[in-house]
This record gives structure tokens, C-alpha cells and sequence, in this order.
């Protein structure tokens, strides 16, 4: 058992404490497996009648996976990062079926793999610190964990505004987009985990969450709605350009800086993620586009500019939007054989 992730018991509450502190609680593949095997143990115990699940330190829930031990992988073959991948996609499915009341406490930065540990859960929890986001675009990558779901099923275009520039979502958002259902003031945050030790999740949420903050992107729908409902990246960013909207000029800048790949595939694979019918049927289509991102160029260049060389600038390849072929994109969604997630339908539990 990983000593980066800390479980114990409070009252009838067990604890899931992520403990990486310094890295900002990033996923190592050893604590996807401490996280499945408490989940797996405290499902048939019935003196669990909750779990919460927090990050230690200051900072924040989870910044996502360590990119930097896939990088290294993704160099060396990919065989490690598939099958984290693999791992991590079950989980995020066990997660969302999961038998008891599941809370996640998205205080701080809640970001990537982070999201797909809480954004499922039955119980979602955002403070005033709360920064939540799936920035995969930012490294080469596509929105996954069953980000690629929720992005499409937020309002309007929102999610695809959100999935293409990597921006981060506060509480309010966060609320409006479905990535979270209560806000907790941090001031109240330890009482209300306490409080889970012997009451019911819904108890403590009518003593201590308040009203939601506004959602600044509700006000911005009209031209994320306008602009996003292009059929491709190229004419999403004409459209932004186009809007005469400051927000809107930032967004297409911001868009063009990613990896040409990953935003078309990202583009795609919300398109296809609104005529799924679960989350299993998402994380299936997630497998097949990240292993397949294991086997392209820009990931590794991705996080090698952003993490490692921390140069933030990308040699992306290819270079350019128009480059980006229908058939490039094709590649990242087609079956992968035998090397198939080949989750159990909806109800697992």
C-alpha cells in the first residue's frame, strides 16, 4: 500500500486522504490502486456508511495525473501509461456506480485526473478556492477521465469553449458546467467533514453549504454559444476572432497556442461524447483516443515544454490546423483490437 495515499476511519466515514502534497497530489499509478482497493473494501463493509475523499496540503484536491512519469513512459513505449490509463478509467467508472454516498472535496486545484477521482462522484463539492479544469490540450492530450462527457454535456457550447482552450472553472462554474453540485465555504469545510463521521451527507450539507456564487461564463454564453457551434477548430477560431468580444479574441489565442491535433480530436471526440448514453461508453472512446495520443508526437513535446524543459514552447507536428487531416483524426478513435478498456455496462453495481 502507497504511503501516498492515507485512509482511515472517522466514525461511520471512510477517508480518502490523496497525500502528495509537494506535487500537488498528481496520480501515481500506485494510488489509483490504494484508492480501487479501499473503494472495493469499504463497498461490502457496513460500517462505512460514507466516503470523502480530500487532498492534503493547502493547495488543492489533485492536478491530475504525474505527466511527467508518463512522459518518461511514453519515451520508452507507452506499455506503463496504457495500463494506468486503464486502471484509472475503471476506477472513474467504479466511482460513478458506486453503492455508497461518495464526497469529494474539490477545494483548491482540482484539475485532470483529479476530476475524474470527484466529478463523478455522487457528492460533489466546490469552495471559493475550488479551481477545476481539463486542461489536456495545454500537453497534446484530449480530455479524458470522463471529462470528454461532461464537457459535452455542460450548457450550450461550454464545454467546448472549456475542452479546446484548457480554462479553469471557479465554483460558480464549476456548478454551471456540472462538475460539481454544492458549494462549501472553506470556513465551514472541516465541520462539514466532521459532521459525515456519524450524519448522513445530506445532513450536513443542509447545515453547512450555501448559496452558489454567480457563474461568470453564464454571461458569456451568447458568443461561446455563436462561435463554438462551428463544425471545425478552424472556424470555431474565426468566429472568435470575428466577435469583436475582448474574451473572445483571448479564447482564439489561446486555442491556437495548443497542440493542432489535440484540439481537432478534442473537437471530435465532444462531438461524438453527446451521442454516448454513459460514462462507460465515454471512458471506452477515452482509451482508444489517449493510447493512441501515447503513440503521436505531440504528448511527449507537450509535456516536455510544459514540465520538464518548462520552455513553454511546443514544437507541435504538425505544425498547423490545416495540416490536421480528417483521417489523422480517425486514427485516434479506431478500435484498438484486443487492447480494448471493454467496460461492463452501466450498473455495475
Amino acid at each position: 500500500m502507497t504511503t501516498e495515499v492515507q485512509l482511515h476511519r472517522d466514525g461511520r466515514a471512510g477517508r480518502i486522504v490523496l497525500d502528495r502534497p509537494r506535487a500537488l497530489n498528481s496520480l501515481t499509478h500506485g494510488m489509483l490502486t490504494a484508492v480501487r482497493e479501499a473503494l472495493d473494501a469499504w463497498a461490502g463493509d457496513d460500517s462505512v456508511a460514507t466516503v470523502v475523499l480530500t487532498g492534503a496540503g493547502e493547495r488543492g484536491l489533485c492536478a491530475g495525473a504525474d505527466i511527467r512519469a508518463i512522459h518518461d513512459d511514453a519515451k520508452a513505449g507507452g506499455a506503463g501509461a496504457r495500463a494506468f490509463f486503464r486502471d484509472e478509467y475503471r476506477l472513474n467508472a467504479l466511482i460513478a456506480r458506486y453503492p455508497k454516498p461518495y464526497v469529494a472535496v474539490m477545494d483548491g486545484i482540482t484539475m485532470g485526473g483529479g476530476v475524474g477521482l470527484s466529478a463523478h462522484a455522487g457528492v460533489r463539492i466546490v469552495t471559493e478556492r475550488s479551481t477545476v479544469a481539463m486542461p489536456e490540450t495545454r500537453i497534446g492530450l484530449v480530455p479524458d477521465v470522463g471529462g470528454s462527457l461532461l464537457l459535452a454535456r455542460a450548457p450550450g457550447e461550454l464545454g467546448t469553449h472549456l475542452g479546446l482552450t484548457a480554462a479553469s472553472m471557479d465554483a460558480g462554474d464549476a456548478l454551471l458546467c456540472g462538475f460539481a453540485d454544492h458549494f462549501v465555504p472553506g470556513t465551514r469545510l472541516a465541520a462539514f467533514t466532521a459532521a459525515l463521521a456519524g450524519g448522513e451527507p445530506a445532513e450536513a450539507l443542509r447545515e453547512f453549504a450555501a448559496p452558489a456564487p454567480a457563474a461568470g461564463l453564464a454571461g458569456q454564453r451568447d458568443w461561446i454559444d455563436s462561435c463554438y457551434a462551428a463544425d471545425t477548430v478552424e472556424e470555431i477560431v474565426e468566429r472568435l476572432l470575428a466577435a469583436g468580444v475582448p474574451e473572445a479574441k483571448e479564447a482564439a489565442e489561446q486555442i491556437l497556442a495548443k497542440s493542432p491535433t489535440a484540439l481537432k480530436v478534442t473537437l471530435a471526440a465532444l462531438r461524438r461524447a453527446r451521442g454516448l448514453d454513459s460514462l462507460e461508453a465515454a471512458l471506452d472512446q477515452e482509451y482508444r483516443v489517449s493510447c493512441a495520443a501515447l503513440d503521436a508526437p505531440d504528448l511527449v513535446e507537450g509535456i516536455r515544454a510544459q514540465v520538464v524543459d518548462k520552455d513553454r514552447d511546443p514544437h507541435w507536428s504538425p505544425a498547423t490546423l490545416a495540416e490536421v487531416t480528417a483521417a489523422d483524426v480517425d486514427r485516434f478513435f479506431a478500435p484498438r483490437g484486443a487492447d480494448e478498456l471493454g467496460l461492463a455496462p452501466a450498473g455495475r453495481w
